[in-house]
């Protein structure tokens, strides 16, 4: 019985090519696990047995110029074309240091044995040392006349010696001791480009483009022997006694008296082949045949050769890095003669330009081919994703892949090229078995047979497609040269270049996309037209027969994909959502789903039944050229511009298990934090709201929480036992309830807490804590400034509260017992307010100066201050005003009954006399006398003004003397207040002696 047919919904992404290496210094680790590469501006670090990039360290926006390891293989240091040198930690990625340090890019540098000392050599001419703890140039070594290409120290730590070669043919010997160049050899006629060190520590060898090898005598500096190479040599190594590559010797008794040694050397260079050479009589033991390091099938087409080389003992290979950005690695391997031969055990492909199309391999899709920029196929094993081909034949860039199994289990592979050629190659031998020529420019798609296997058609930019018959090919179980296809019919098919070919699954009918906006379904063989299928407003990039309808599907650079009938070549269905050409498409889920890619760098999912994008996914940084399909359609291929190949892997089925699981742990973790809360064990609940990642929660768990009996006991004990991991989300919840009216309070009480539990020194350590606290802070600030301004408007309230205890009586005054708050409100009449009511206050004279701080009054000063007269009216521990000031207050609004009285007195009228808190806006007249306690009303013919006085038990006057001090002065005159706040008052007639007689008689 069939499975039920399952949608896919998510693809899980992994990077299975990824750009590393772009050119320029590479440097293996001291351990042999790991190479530091230069990748633009940033370094990258491989792991040499996968190929997998576990560390990048950013740079600086200028391309690396030199990298190099520290001995304990701890740090790294990289200098760019900014001049900076960067000083990195390789554990925590963290930069240490960096500093300038020459006028022109490092070309080369070199740390000591001990590992203190850092050399740098420049395009400055100069040869640079810096104490690397201390981070200061310690010497300065100037000598070269150009450019400054190697350095290197001396491998012996108690020989403080430093060697550098340049471009202008010289080696220079700098002595660290004395700070002088202790020798200067120039054997050289070219830039020397490499410099390496025996293992005895006695002999220097000295690689340049002169095509020579110069072998020198450390004890007197004497060139020992030239050992001509006949290519510019990039990197010579001095290689160990019993190093098994081929030539070498493992016989170590030919150290001669001298203490000088033959040595075995191996040289890379422009050729890019590998060579082994001893230094006795200038011999050369082995040299490789082929090179591996050509991209082109032609010789003098190769493109350069080897850059750089590497001895790993550990692992007894040879690391070659090629122009074209290839780590080659070579082990010895004896051949049937008993000779011993370099054999290319696996390759790393730093870079490999723009993918431009992807093709799964064999029954079980378990190798990819890779279509770049390039004339070369890369096959990669899937599962280590290591390159195990190279299928070199094309002469031009491969455009275009695609792949089949025969009948008899043979994986075959066709690719066609700009060289106008169309390849059909063995996929398991990598063995070019047939050529196909004809086409009159670059052939742009290929196709093969999907039932029987027995042809293969091709696309041109001639705008024709060609029919290639095959079956003998197939047929043919050895094929020892390579066949020679001819075509068995030929069509003109479109207006422009063909972009794309799809053969049907019964063979019966070919598609093809071209760039003139149509698509075309034919007849096979004959390539009869049956459709013309428009529809599309650009060219059309992709084509793909339906595994189970009869039905096309194409894709365009109009944005839009659609499916027509094959029945009458009817539109049925349009797709739209790329916002960019959409340049590849496919049937997947059994042509009920399909894939699409496009310009725009994304991967649509999209049913086909309901037109839904599914899903979209965007892990490219560049266009997508090429996607492949898996046999099950389980897994994806992509690649782009970005030189990046992505593995996708349909993980519908996981994600859904996954979820349902997650739905039962979280509906249990829900029912044990309301146990928990219910039990009020905060602590657990807690625990449980973080792992919920439910941010509420954890706000009711602290407001409920500080809202009990030891609170900030509670608090810090949550706090304690959150683990660290949760301390970030601890502070973005803090940020987020920190903003809003409701929860800040709770915020701040917990944010208070926490800073009093952590440490700051692990408070640092938190990721984003920076991003984190500038969301905090602003609002911290704010609630800051709003709890500081009612506090000062509480002191008013608490000043307004003190001034109404007046109202209250004392103990030692009669009166009635004062049983609730309510008796204050029924009229009962106190003590202390009939007592201002009898305070009669009488102005005299006509013009008054009340006396200032100081206690001056016409000039002369008085031994009782102002201050001192005001605390003569406090009794009982109350507080008075400060300043008793007379203050002029015209009253709109007077009672007809002053008004009489003014009248009648002849001028004089009664007075408002206001016991005030402070303020100087008095309370308006309502016209009727109104007896309260901050206010007495008192007869003058002046105007209404308000004194401020402390009443007291004595019936004290505003100024501070006895109310019968006053009594006979009736010739009042108004007081008058200034703008700015001075008070123009009235002199008095009265004495200040008599004044200060009634205090003092108190």
């Amino acid at each position: 019985m069939a499975s039920a047919l399952s949608y896919k919904k998510n693809f899980k992404v992994s990077p299975a090519l990824q750009l590393f290496y772009t050119g320029g210094p590479v440097v293996v680790s001291p351990d042999e696990k790991t190479v530091a590469c230069a990748c633009t501006d940033d370094v990258k670090v491989v792991e040499l047995a996968t190929g997998v990039v576990v560390k990048t360290f950013k740079g600086d926006t200028e391309p690396i110029t030199a990298i190099v390891y520290s001995p304990d293989g701890n740090t790294l240091f990289a200098a760019s074309r900014s001049l900076q040198i960067k000083h990195w930690d390789l554990s925590s990625q963290a930069c240490l240091r960096s500093w300038k340090a020459h006028d022109a890019p490092v070309v080369a540098m070199s740390v000591d044995a001990s590992g203190g000392l850092l050399a740098t050599a420049s395009a400055d001419r100069r040869v640079l040392v810096w104490d690397i703890e201390g981070g200061f140039c310690t010497h300065a070594f100037k000598g070269h006349t150009g450019v400054v290409s190697c350095v290197q120290f001396h491998p012996d730590i108690h020989r403080l010696l430093l060697f550098s070669g340049s471009d202008d043919g010289t080696v220079r010997v700098w002595d660290l001791v004395t700070k002088t160049c202790a020798a200067i050899l120039n054997k050289h006629f070219s830039a020397v480009t490499s410099l390496d060190v025996s293992r005895n520590g006695w002999t220097l060898v000295s690689a340049g483009r002169d095509k020579v090898v110069n072998v020198w005598n450390l004890r007197d500096y004497s060139l020992q022997i030239a050992v001509p190479i006949y290519e510019a040599i990039e990197t010579v190594l001095v290689l160990p006694e019993g190093c098994g590559l081929p030539g070498c010797s493992n016989d170590s008794s030919a150290q001669k008296k001298s203490g000088q040694a033959s040595l075995n050397l191996l040289t890379v260079g422009e050729r890019g082949i590998v060579s082994v050479w001893n230094t006795a009589g200038a011999t050369c033991l082995y040299k490789q045949k082929v090179s591996d390091a050509t991209v082109s099938s032609k010789q003098e087409d190769a493109k350069g050769g080897f850059v750089a080389a590497a001895w790993l003992p550990s692992q007894g290979e040879v690391m070659c890095v090629t122009a074209d950005q290839r780590l080659l690695f070579y082990t010895s391997d004896t051949q049937e003669n008993d000779e011993k031969d370099l054999k290319l055990a696996r390759r790393l492909i730093g870079y490999n330009e723009e993918i431009i199309d992807l093709k799964f391999l064999g029954d079980g899709d378990s190798s990819l081919a890779v279509a770049t920029n390039l004339e070369q196929v890369r096959v990669y094993d899937m599962t280590t994703m290591t390159c195990q081909q190279e299928l070199v034949g094309h002469t031009d860039i491969v455009l275009s892949l695609d792949s089949c199994v025969t009948t008899a289990g043979v994986p075959l592979l066709a690719s066609s090229s700009k060289d106008h050629s169309v390849r059909i190659w063995n996929a398991s031998t990598g063995s070019c078995l047939a050529v196909a020529a004809g086409h009159m420019a670059a052939v742009g798609a290929v196709a093969f047979s999907k039932k029987k296997k027995n042809f293969v058609v091709s696309g041109s930019s001639d705008r024709t497609i060609k029919f290639w018959n095959i079956e003998a090919l197939v047929a043919a179980e050895d094929i020892t040269e390579v066949v020679k296809l001819s075509s068995q019919a030929v069509a003109a098919a479109h207006e422009k270049d063909i972009n794309s070919l799809a053969v049907a699954p019964n063979d019966s009918l070919l598609c093809s996309g071209s760039q003139d906006r149509t698509a075309k379904v034919w007849r096979l063989p004959g390539l009869t037209p049956v459709f013309t299928l428009k529809g599309h407003k650009r060219g059309v990039w992709c084509v793909e027969f339906s595994p189970v309808d009869q039905a096309v599907l194409t894709s365009s650079g109009d944005m839009k994909i659609k499916i027509w009938s094959l029945v009458d070549g009817s539109c049925l269905k349009t797709f739209e959502g790329h916002t960019a050409s959409v340049l590849k498409c496919s049937f997947i889920t059994r042509g009920t789903q399909l894939v699409s890619a496009g310009a725009d760098g994304l991967v649509k999912l999209w049913t086909i039944k309901t037109n839904e994008c599914v899903n979209t996914f965007d892990h490219h940084e560049d266009k997508i050229w090429a996607l492949a399909v898996s046999s099950g359609t389980e897994k994806l291929a992509t690649g782009g511009g970005d030189s990046v190949v992505n593995m996708w892997t349909d993980c519908t089925v996981d994600d859904e298990e996954e979820a349902i699981r997650q739905e039962e742990e979280e509906a249990l973790k829900d029912q044990d934090l309301s146990n928990a809360l219910a039990d009020t064990d905060w602590v657990k609940a807690v625990q449980l709201a973080f792992e919920l990642r439910r941010p509420f929660r954890v706000l009711k768990v602290f407001t409920e929480l500080l809202g009990s009996e030891g609170a900030d006991v509670h608090t810090r004990q949550i706090l304690q036992s959150l683990d660290k991991d949760y301390w970030k989300l601890m502070l973005e919840y803090i940020r987020d309830w920190n903003t809003k009216p409701k929860s800040c309070h709770v915020a701040q009480r917990v944010l208070h807490e926490f800073f009093s539990v952590v440490p700051v020194s692990k408070i640092v350590e938190i990721p984003q804590v920076r991003e984190l606290m500038e969301g905090i802070i602003p609002y911290t600030k704010r609630h800051s400034s709003r709890i500081d301004r009612l506090s000062r408007s509480i002191f008013l309230l608490d000043y307004t509260l003190a001034r109404m205890n007046v109202l209250i009586p004392v103990d030692n005054l009669s009166g009635p017992e004062i049983k609730d708050a309510a008796d204050l409100t029924q009229g009962t009449s106190w003590p202390i307010v009939e007592n201002l009511n009898r305070m009669d206050v009488s102005l005299e004279e006509k013009e008054t100066t009340m006396t200032d701080a100081n206690g001056v009054h016409d000039g002369k000063t008085f031994d009782q201050t102002e201050d001192e007269m005001v605390d003569a009216f406090v009794e009982n521990g109350r507080e008075a005003d400060a300043n008793c000031k007379i203050k002029n207050v015209e009253n709109g609004s007077k009672s007809s009954k002053s008004k009489k009285k003014r009248k009648g007195a002849g001028g004089s009228a009664d007075e408002k006399v206001a016991v005030e808190d402070g303020l100087r806006t008095p309370e308006p007249n309502s016209g009727k006398k109104k007896k309260t306690s901050s206010q007495v009303l008192l007869n003058s013919d002046a105007p209404e003004a308000v004194v401020e006085v402390e009443p007291t038990r004595d019936g004290l006057t505003e100024n501070g003397g006895d109310k019968n001090d006053s009594a006979g002065d009736d010739d009042a005159t108004p007081v008058q207040v200034s703008n700015t706040g001075t008070k123009l008052g009235r002199k008095k007639k009265k004495s200040v002696g008599a004044r200060r007689k009634s205090l003092s008689s108190r």
